[in-house]
C-alpha cells in the first residue's frame, strides 16, 4: 500500500493532499481541540491552519510514515521527529491512530482475496499473492490482474497501492518499489541483469547496514558485483548459510511458497517516552504507563485468539543501551493481570537505576485458543498454589519500586 498510515489519515482529512504531512507519536491536545467541530460539521471541514505542525513539536517520537511531499524533504519512517522538523518544519504532523489502519487493512486484504485467494498476510499493509492458479492471471505477464486488483481497492477502500510482478517473493518485492506511488512493475527472469543487477545491495530485503557496510568494505556495492562473487568466497566471509544465501538472492533465485496461514511469533507493545522517566521520581506514570501494555498486549492476543506462556520486558535507557528479560511459566495466558504479575517479575532482573526511553511488553511461545496443546496447561498445574502467591508478592514488590 501506497503511504498507508498517510493515506488512511486523507481520507479523513481531504483538505491536506498535496500537503506534506507526517504521522508519528500518540494523541496530543492540540489533536483533540481541532475535532472539537460545530454542529453539522466534519473532519473535512477543520481549516488547514487549524492542524498542528512539525516545527512545535517537543518530544522523542518517531515518524511512522509521511506523505510522498513530505518525503521530498528527506523525512521518512522511523526518523525521530525532532529531526524531521528541521528538514520540513512546515509539515502538518497527525497522530497514530492503528485502529483506524487495522480496519482498512482488513478492508484491502478482503478485496484480494476475493480475486486472488493464495495471499501471504505480511503486515497491515503489504502481501505476497500466488496467481498462479488465477483464471486468466497470467495475460500480459500478470499486469491485468495487477490492473484489476489496484481499481478494485481503489474502489473499495479509496486508496492506492503498487504492485510488483515476478517469479519470485524476493523479486516482486523489489518490483513493488520500482514505479512507487500507484505503479505496476513486472519483472521477468531475463530482467536480471539489466533490472536487478544495477541496484544497491541494500535493495535486497534482508540485507542491513551492517552487512551492506561489510559488503562496500569489499567493494561490493550493487546486486550485479554482488552476484559476480564466487560462492565460496561470499561463504568464506559472511558464513556458511548468510554467504550461501547472498549467492541465491544476487542472482534472483528464491523457492519461497506464498503461505496463507502462518502463526505469530509473539505479540507486544511499546512506547517511546516524550521525555526521560524514572523508576522512582516517575513511579506513578510508568507503573500506569506499564499496566497500560500489558492491558493492550492481552487485548491483542483476545482479539487474535492466542495465548502465551513466555512474557517478556524491553527497556530502552537514556544511553539508548537495551535490556530485555522473560520468563516462561507453566501455564498458557491471555489474562492481563497474568502478564502484568510476571513482566513485573521480569522487571526486578533489570537495573533501574538510569532513566528509561522506552518501555515495552511481550508474549511469547503462542498458541491457539483451544489447540491440544494449550488446553493440556491452559490451568495452573496442581501444587502451582504457591508459586501464584510467590508471584503476586513479586508483582506488588515490583509495583513499589515501578
Amino acid at each position: 500500500m501506497d503511504a498507508f498510515y498517510a493515506s488512511v489519515e486523507l481520507l479523513r482529512y481531504p483538505q491536506l493532499k498535496g500537503l506534506p504531512v507526517v504521522i508519528g507519536g500518540g494523541r496530543r491536545k492540540v489533536d483533540e481541540a481541532i475535532r472539537e467541530l460545530p454542529e453539522g460539521a466534519t473532519l473535512a471541514d477543520i481549516p488547514v491552519e487549524a492542524f498542528p505542525l512539525l516545527k512545535d513539536y517537543a518530544g522523542r517520537g518517531v515518524i511512522t510514515t509521511a506523505t510522498y511531499p513530505a518525503r521530498q524533504f528527506g523525512v521518512g519512517s522511523a526518523m525521530g521527529l525532532m529531526k524531521a522538523a528541521k528538514l520540513c518544519p512546515q509539515a502538518i504532523i497527525l497522530p497514530v491512530d492503528f485502529d483506524e489502519y487495522r480496519k482498512f487493512s482488513r478492508r484491502f486484504k478482503q478485496v484480494i482475496t476475493e480475486i486472488a485467494p493464495v495471499m501471504e498476510d505480511r503486515g497491515v499493509d503489504e502481501v505476497y499473492i500466488d496467481f498462479t492458479d488465477v483464471p486468466g492471471g497470467q495475460r500480459e505477464g500478470g499486469r491485468v490482474l495487477a490492473r484489476l486488483i489496484q481499481k478494485s481497492i481503489l474502489d473499495a477502500t479509496g486508496l492506492t497501492c503498487s504492485i510488483g510482478v515476478a517469479p519470485n517473493k524476493l523479486l516482486a518485492k523489489m518490483a513493488s518499489e520500482f514505479d512507487k506511488p500507484n505503479g505496476i512493475s513486472v519483472v521477468f527472469e531475463d530482467d536480471l541483469q539489466s533490472r536487478i543487477w544495477p541496484l544497491p545491495c541494500r535493495k535486497v530485503n534482508g540485507i542491513g547496514p551492517k552487512a551492506d557496510e561489510k559488503l562496500q568494505r569489499h567493494e561490493i556495492r550493487t546486486i550485479g558485483e554482488l552476484a559476480a562473487r564466487d560462492r565460496e568466497w561470499l561463504v568464506a566471509n559472511f558464513g556458511k548459510a548468510t554467504g550461501a544465501w547472498m549467492h541465491e538472492v544476487a542472482w534472483g533465485r528464491d523457492s519461497r511458497p506464498v503461505v496463507t496461514e502462518s502463526e505469530p511469533v509473539s505479540m507486544s507493545r511499546e512506547t517511546t517516552f516524550d521525555r526521560d522517566l524514572q523508576a522512582v521520581r516517575d513511579r506513578a506514570e510508568l507503573g500506569a504507563i506499564f499496566t497500560h501494555l500489558c492491558e493492550k498486549v492481552a487485548e491483542d492476543l483476545q482479539r487474535k485468539g492466542y495465548v502465551g506462556k513466555t512474557i517478556g520486558i524491553k527497556l530502552r535507557y537514556d544511553d539508548f543501551k537495551i535490556a530485555t528479560r522473560d520468563q516462561t511459566i507453566d501455564h498458557f495466558t491471555a489474562d492481563a493481570k497474568a502478564i502484568r504479575q510476571i513482566a513485573g517479575r521480569c522487571l526486578k532482573r533489570v537495573p533501574l537505576e538510569r532513566p528509561l526511553r522506552l518501555l515495552g511488553v511481550r508474549v511469547g511461545a503462542l498458541a491457539k485458543v483451544g489447540d491440544a496443546a494449550a488446553v493440556a496447561v491452559d490451568q495452573p498445574k496442581a501444587g502451582s498454589r504457591r508459586r501464584a502467591l510467590d508471584d503476586a508478592g513479586s508483582a506488588a514488590q515490583t509495583a513499589s519500586l515501578f
